[in-house]
C-alpha cells in the first residue's frame, strides 16, 4: 500500500499520556451518583448500574494480572482519533498482560449480533496508529436494543472468552452500551461494558466529560476550509457564501468554527429558539447585514448555519415533532408504510394540527415535501437533506428585492453554497485527539481492569499538558434521563447544546457585531503536526473559554 509523506511520518508519532496512566493505578472513588433528570425512572430501569461512583485513576502498586480478552465496537458516524482509542486500548489491554487479546467486531454493533469479529494484532494496529478513519474495524449504526440481540452477542463473546465490551460511539451508541451494561449485570454473564465518548458534532459532554472525540479535528478541518473561502471571498469582492456545518442536534461546531475564523454571520440555534425566531426573522437578521454591508461598499461575506437550524425554530419544530408522531405506527413503533409519495403527504396533511399544517403550507414546496417524506431509519425527519443553505439564500435575495425597492438595499447580491460535513469525519486526527483518544482508550483499559461496568472512560483537565489530564470513569447512567423517541418514552444520554450563559458564546455575541460589519477574517490554515506547541497543540477555542485559558 503506498503511502504519503505525512502518513509514514504520523505512524512514529507517540501519542501523549496523562502521568495518572504511565505507571500502576488505583481507582479513587467519588460519591454515589444520580441520573441528570427522571432519577426514580432510570434506577427502577438500571438497577444494576444506577448511582455508582465516579472514578479517578491514581498512582498505585504493581501487581501481576492474569490475560484478559477484550472486544471492541466502532458504533456511529465516524470521527477522528477512532484508530488511536483502539490502540490504546489494545496497549493497555497488552500492558495489563501481554498474552491479553483485543477482538474487533466488524461494522459496528452488527458484527457482535452476526458474529463478524477479527483479532487485532500489533501487525494491524500499527497500521492505524495515528490516522483518520474507522477502517480498521469499520462502523455500523445498527441499535443494541433488544434481547435477542444481547444473547446473540453473549455467545460469541463466551466463545472468545472476552470478558470485557468497549461500545465506542456518540450519545445513542453509549445509551445502548448503558443497557447491554445492565442487562449483562443483571443476569450476572461477566461481561463487562465500556463506553468512549465520540462524535463530532460535539453534543456529548457535560461536567464529567469536557469533550467528545473528533470535535477538535473536525472543527480545525472546516475552519481551514472556512478561512480558505474568506481569503477567496475578500480576493473576489462579489459573493456572500452561506456555509452549512454538520451538528443536527446542537449548533458547537458552527460556534467553534466562528470563534476561529470571525465569519460576518454565524446563526446558533439555540438563540434561534430561545427568541423564538420565524423563518422570516432569520430572513431579515441576515438580510440586514448583507445590507449594511453593501452600504460600505462590501457585497460579499460569509455565513455559517448549523446542519439542524431548521429544526430550533419554533413553528416549524413543533411541526416535525407531530410529523414524527403521526409517522410513525402506534401498534408496532415503525415507520408507517405508503403506496405513494402523494399518499403520504395527504395523509399528513389531514392528520396534523391546523396551526402545524399552516406552517407547512408557508414554507418553499420543495422543503415542504422533505419535510413530509425524507426519513431516517428510526422514523425521524431527515434534517440533514434539507439544503438550509439555499433555502436561506434564496429568501434573503427575496428580501433584498424587497428591500431595493423601498430604497433600502443598494448593492449586488451573488451566492455560493458550501455543506461540509463528510470532509471532516476521517481527517487525520490533530495532535490533540490524538493525544485524548490514545488516553481513552488506554484509560478503558484500566477501567476494564478496576472491574467496572457501565462506565464511560473519561480524561479531565486537557487545556492542561497532556502530563497533567486527569484520568477516570463516569457511570453512563449518571448523564441519562427520559425522553420523547418515536412515539415512546426511552432513556438516553442528554445532548449537550450550546449554553448561551457559557463563556464561548459570549465571547461570540460580544465581537459579531463587529465580525459583522468589519471584514475580520482570520485563516486558520490546515492542521499543523510538527512544530511550535502553540502551533500544533492547542485545544479549540471552545475548550479555552470553558476553562478561561
Amino acid at each position: 500500500m503506498t503511502k504519503s509523506a505525512l502518513q509514514i511520518a504520523r505512524a512514529a508519532y507517540q501519542p501523549k499520556l496523562p502521568k495518572a496512566l504511565q505507571g500502576p493505578v488505583v481507582a479513587k472513588e467519588g460519591a454515589a451518583t444520580q441520573s441528570v433528570g427522571d432519577q426514580a425512572k432510570i434506577k427502577e430501569l438500571f438497577p444494576n448500574t444506577y448511582g455508582l461512583p465516579v472514578i479517578e485513576f491514581v498512582s498505585g502498586e504493581a501487581k501481576q494480572q492474569d490475560p484478559i480478552n477484550v472486544g471492541v465496537i466502532l458504533s456511529g458516524g465516524q470521527a477522528p482519533g477512532g484508530h488511536n482509542v483502539i490502540s490504546g486500548l489494545f496497549d493497555g489491554v497488552k500492558n495489563i498482560n501481554p498474552a491479553s487479546k483485543l477482538y474487533g467486531f466488524i461494522l459496528g454493533p452488527g458484527g457482535l449480533v452476526d458474529h463478524k469479529y477479527m483479532e487485532l494484532t500489533a501487525d494491524i494496529i500499527d497500521e492505524y496508529r495515528n490516522t483518520g478513519g474507522f477502517d480498521i474495524i469499520g462502523s455500523g449504526r445498527t441499535k443494541l436494543e433488544k434481547v435477542d440481540q444481547f444473547e446473540k452477542g453473549i455467545e460469541i463473546l463466551r466463545e472468545l472468552g472476552i470478558k470485557a465490551l468497549v461500545i465506542i460511539g456518540g450519545d445513542d451508541s453509549n445509551t445502548n452500551a448503558c443497557v447491554l451494561a445492565e442487562y449483562y449485570a443483571a443476569k450476572q454473564y461477566g461481561v463487562q461494558v465500556i463506553g468512549c465518548p465520540k462524535t463530532i458534532d460535539g453534543d456529548l459532554k457535560n461536567e464529567q466529560i469536557e469533550t467528545s472525540f473528533g470535535f477538535d479535528t473536525a472543527c480545525k478541518t472546516y475552519s481551514e476550509l472556512i478561512g480558505n473561502i474568506q481569503r477567496d471571498c475578500n480576493s473576489a469582492r462579489k459573493y456572500w457564501h452561506f456555509i452549512k456545518l454538520m451538528g443536527r442536534s446542537a449548533s458547537h461546531i458552527a460556534l467553534e468554527c466562528a470563534l476561529q475564523t470571525q465569519p460576518n454571520v454565524c446563526l446558533v440555534s439555540e438563540e434561534v429558539e430561545q427568541k423564538e425566531m420565524s423563518l422570516d426573522d432569520v430572513v431579515r437578521y441576515i438580510a440586514d447585514i448583507v445590507a449594511a454591508r453593501a452600504a460600505d461598499g462590501n457585497n460579499f461575506g460569509t455565513v455559517l448555519i448549523p446542519e439542524g437550524l431548521i429544526e430550533f425554530i419554533p413553528a416549524i419544530k413543533k411541526l416535525i415533532r407531530e410529523l414524527n408522531e403521526v409517522l410513525t405506527d402506534p401498534a408496532t413503533g415503525e415507520p408507517r408504510e405508503f403506496a405513494s409519495a402523494d399518499e403520504q403527504i395527504a395523509f399528513v396533511k389531514g392528520n396534523i394540527a391546523k396551526d402545524n399544517l399552516a406552517v407547512l403550507e408557508s414554507l418553499p414546496e420543495d422543503v415542504a415535501r422533505q419535510l413530509c417524506l425524507d426519513r431516517d431509519p428510526h422514523g425521524n425527519v431527515q434534517v440533514s437533506l434539507i439544503e438550509t443553505e439555499k433555502l436561506l439564500s434564496r429568501m434573503v435575495a427575496k428580501r433584498l428585492a424587497e428591500m431595493k425597492a423601498e430604497g433600502k438595499y443598494v448593492g449586488k447580491f451573488s451566492t455560493q453554497h458550501h455543506f461540509f460535513g463528510y470532509e471532516g469525519r476521517c481527517a487525520a486526527p490533530s495532535n490533540y485527539d490524538a493525544d485524548y483518544c490514545y488516553s481513552l482508550g488506554f484509560n478503558a483499559s484500566r477501567l476494564i481492569a478496576a472491574g467496572k461496568t457501565g462506565y464511560m472512560s473519561i480524561i479531565k483537565n486537557t487545556t492542561a499538558p497532556a502530563a497533567e489530564w486527569i484520568a477516570g470513569g463516569v457511570p453512563i447512567t449518571m448523564m441519562m434521563n427520559i425522553e420523547r423517541r418515536n412515539g415512546a418514552d426511552k432513556p438516553v444520554i442528554r445532548k449537550a447544546l450550546v449554553e448561551l450563559d457559557g463563556a464561548p458564546f459570549k465571547f461570540f455575541a460580544a465581537h459579531r457585531e463587529e465580525w459583522a460589519r468589519q471584514t475580520a477574517y482570520v485563516y486558520p490554515g490546515p492542521i499543523q503536526y510538527f512544530g511550535p506547541t502553540e502551533v500544533c497543540d492547542q485545544p479549540t477555542k471552545t475548550l479555552q473559554l470553558e476553562q478561561a485559558k
